[in-house]
């Protein structure tokens, strides 16, 4: 088993890993969304916003670990596809310098290093690729919109059967959650249109 080949069995297994922590998180939100329906149900507007906060940073944590491993996964194709074709250049082998112990790092900032370290051997990488990637990428940072926490709230009183009249400012009904994931969602459609034109 070539070098390159040990290479490409660690990639697909960190892509699998990754895609592994994705499910943890889901499984996570799910319990901090319980989390969330029981203190709204007790009344206790304070806990549940902190399980709120949780529930949304796993859930975005999830799309991370998930869009990782998509990217890993992409890679691993290219190079199985240079190893296939002898066509393994000098420089693609120096990439893969201490790659086992990035990979098993589960760092995402160090994962993502390493793939861009990659996807500059592939020339034939389209940019647009990568400019989609730093566009959403950029989208899921680790803060928690508050227009989220709240709406995750009033879903889980909903879902208990409770009227929850959170302290809202005037002249604003329940809806004021889903508008700012809506606006979010907008913004987000509209710099990929963008991104779309500039190609």
């Amino acid at each position: 088993m070539s070098n390159m080949e040990k290479n490409l069995f660690n990639l697909k297994f960190a892509a699998k890993e990754l895609q592994r922590s994705s499910k943890k998180c889901d499984k996570e939100e799910k319990a901090e969304k319980a989390k969330v329906k029981k203190a709204v149900q007790k009344g206790n507007m304070e806990v549940a916003r902190i399980h709120a906060e949780n529930a949304i940073r796993q859930k975005n944590q999830s799309v991370n670990f998930l869009r990782m491993s998509a990217r890993v996964d992409a890679v691993a194709a290219r190079v199985q596809t240079a190893v296939t074709m002898n066509k393994v250049t000098k420089s693609m082998a120096g990439v893969v310098k201490g790659m086992d112990v990035t990979l098993k790092s589960m760092n995402l900032e160090k994962i993502s290093a390493l793939m861009d370290k990659f996807e500059r051997q592939f020339e034939t990488l389209d940019v647009q690729t990568a400019q989609m990637e730093d566009t959403m990428s950029s989208t899921t940072t680790l803060t928690t919109p508050q227009g989220q926490v709240d709406a995750l709230m009033m879903e889980m009183a909903d879902e208990a059967g409770l009227d929850l009249n959170m302290e809202l400012p005037q002249g604003q009904t329940g809806s004021v959650g889903t508008s700012v994931a809506s606006a979010e969602q907008d913004e987000l459609s509209q710099r990929l249109a963008k991104l779309r034109d500039q190609v």
